[in-house]
């Protein structure tokens, strides 16, 4: 559908992509991951025309139609939120028109607007909410191919769940830029990598990526090493015998062969075994939070009422629902920012740590970046300072920048960085996941995890809070529920409500058909109990899914051969050249390079063979 060909970045000089090529198949999921800066934002850009590549081709589908959703856009003014998102149909027939208008309802509604927002000017939403706009726009027009860059941002769990169920069943290929890792698991089955320029396509989801990523970056490490420890004994070579006329035309050869010689880049930085923690917390009262009939209207809007709830000494807890039910309210309300109806008190010495989405305003702009840490932390953390910017993305020359000049999710993390290291016994977090990529996230859950304070934690990022909290709190309707257990427990629990409330819907209409037209054998509410038509049987069901796994199967195991047979033969190359290159004479670049190819194929061929196999 899409083709990529020896496509090439650059800016101001500098390599973002360099000679990248790869394939998009209609229908395909693929999530594109890397760290921040790697040039994902860049390479969907470029795919949507808005960039011109420095080197290399994009090849489109004649007729193929692409929707894109950047990180950053402008937005909409003058226009409803319905004459909006109606503004992108053209028909003139009315019954496709009543068609559109109802899947518009249902997709403007999954995204979290309710049928009171349809007439409100789009002036009146944040942006966040904007963005929502732009992508039920974008989702509408049912384009060949989707380019999404951090769709999830702005999104509540229940609108992440309904953009992965609508993903799931487009018949649009989807390339998109994720740090939600439960979000690209869910949606993807394909993962490319951008690292160092270059691209690694992994026909898996995620988590399996993550897995085949790992045994790959440890080939990479020691075919680093090997050609460092090559070029440190060529270089001893030639320095010992420089001054030596009988070794003169070997010396001059050893020199060239440096020169010529295509030096292995790896991503060296592995902060996995970075164990960042909080300074121990002063010890509160036993309940530093006690909430009672608590509630809270903006004139003659009711946020919420009646919220009751005690948290305990050392529990970690999350703050869910969709935007605008009052998380970030109560919030506000804790930290004594807002008035408040009802009773609301603060432990016995609690020394509250908090994180606002606005936290990155309230830095210092004229610090650098490691002042701005250096100036807070104390003890022995003041000697990993420099391990803790790395892991966050601030390693090398960044941390000397100013605050002034950094970008809104740099401030994020600066600021998030800060509350790491500040003694505190209650922590608050508000959205604190929104610009840290996996890795940075992963460094401060594990932090958390270890903390041995309070949490309370308002996210919409399933995998972050997952095995983090023991406690939900779901803010809806003007009420605060509790839940006991983790985030994926709630999650489950909310969808068999869903389902029962489904099936006493299903199960009122029943009793409304008459009882002669209504076969009661039947058991799957998406059938009309009216219909006549005879099933299969379930033994002609079982015979035909036998013989088509078996085909299938067989399918497999052939695929399986092929691919063994090509693994076979490519490590037969590959052993003949390491006999080649076990000579020093034949260490030019040309071998090397064709090392590097094989070894590149042969993993490419295992990675089949790992997936073939568990098919």
């Amino acid at each position: 559908m899409i083709s990529i060909e020896h496509l090439s970045m650059e800016f101001s000089s500098r390599p973002v992509l360099d000679d990248i090529t790869f394939l998009i198949n209609r229908k395909e999921r693929v999530a594109l991951v890397g760290k921040n800066g790697a040039g994902k934002s860049t390479l969907l850009r470029l795919i949507a025309g808005e960039y011109q590549p420095t080197e290399g081709r994009i090849s489109r589908e004649a007729e193929m139609t692409i929707g894109y959703l950047p990180q950053v856009m402008l937005h909409q003014d003058g226009k409803t939120l319905r004459d909006e998102v109606m503004s992108i149909y053209h028909g003139t027939d009315e019954s496709e028109q009543a068609r559109f208008v109802a899947e518009m309802d249902r997709t403007i509604i999954g995204l979290g607007f309710e049928r009171k927002d349809f007439e409100r000017p789009c002036s009146e939403f944040s942006g966040g909410w904007r963005m929502r706009i732009e992508l039920a726009k974008i989702l509408l027009r049912h384009p060949d191919l989707l380019l999404l860059d951090e769709p999830t941002n702005h999104l509540d769990i229940e609108s992440i769940q309904w953009l992965e169920d609508f993903l799931k069943s487009s018949p649009s290929a989807v390339l998109l830029v994720s740090h939600d890792r439960a979000f690209i698991d869910n949606v993807c089955n394909r993962t490319i990598e951008i690292t160092l320029g270059r691209i690694y396509d992994y026909n898996v989801n995620y988590s399996r990526y993550v897995e085949l990523r790992k045994e790959r970056h440890e080939q990479q490490v020691r075919a680093y090493q090997n050609q460092q420890k090559m070029i440190q004994d060529t270089e001893e070579f030639i320095e010992r015998f420089r001054y030596k006329a009988t070794k003169a035309v070997q010396v001059q050869s050893r020199i060239k062969q440096l020169e010529k010689l295509e030096r292995l880049e790896v991503d060296l930085e592995d902060t996995s075994r970075l164990n960042l923690r909080f300074p121990p917390a002063p010890r509160s009262g036993d309940f530093p939070l006690i909430i009672e009939d608590l509630r809270k209207d903006f004139g003659s809007h009711n946020v919420f009422h009646d919220v009751t709830f005690t948290i305990r000494r050392g529990e970690k807890v999350a703050f869910v629902g969709k935007n605008g039910e009052g998380k970030t309210t109560l919030v506000k309300c804790i930290m004594g920012q807002l008035d408040y109806l009802g009773t609301l008190k603060v432990g016995h010495n609690v020394k509250i740590g908090y994180f606002a989405q606005n936290q990155a305003a309230l830095l210092d702009e004229n610090l650098t970046v490691f002042d701005t840490i250096d100036y807070v932390a104390v003890g022995d953390i003041r000697t990993k300072i420099r391990d803790i910017l790395g892991a966050f993305m601030f390693g090398g020359e960044a941390s000397e920048k100013k605050v002034k000049v950094l970008s809104g999710g740099e401030r994020s993390r600066l600021a998030m960085i800060r509350l790491l290291l500040e003694p505190c016994n209650l922590l608050i977090l508000d959205e604190p996941t929104n610009h840290l990529d996996m890795q940075s996230k992963d460094v401060l859950k594990a932090a958390l995890k270890d903390f041995d304070g309070t949490v309370i934690c308002v996210s919409h990022d399933r995998d972050f809070l997952d095995g983090l909290v023991s406690k939900v709190y779901e803010f809806g309707g003007g009420t605060v529920k509790e839940h006991l257990g983790g985030i994926y427990d709630f999650l489950q629990k909310k969808k068999l409500t869903d389902l029962g409330e489904l099936n006493r819907k299903s199960a009122l209409k029943t009793e409304s058909i008459p009882s002669a037209k209504t076969d009661r054998s039947r058991t799957c509410d998406s059938q009309d109990p009216r219909e006549t038509s005879v099933e299969p049987t379930s033994a002609k069901l079982d015979y035909a899914a036998q013989k088509a796994a078996a085909a299938e199967k067989r399918k497999k195991e052939k695929q399986i051969a092929e691919t063994e047979a090509a693994i076979a033969a490519l490590e037969t190359q590959q052993a003949e050249i390491e006999q080649l290159l076990s000579q020093p004479e034949n260490q030019t670049q040309e071998n090397f390079q064709k090392y590097e190819s094989v070894k590149h194929r042969i993993e490419q061929k295992m990675y089949e063979w790992e997936i073939l196999s568990e098919e």
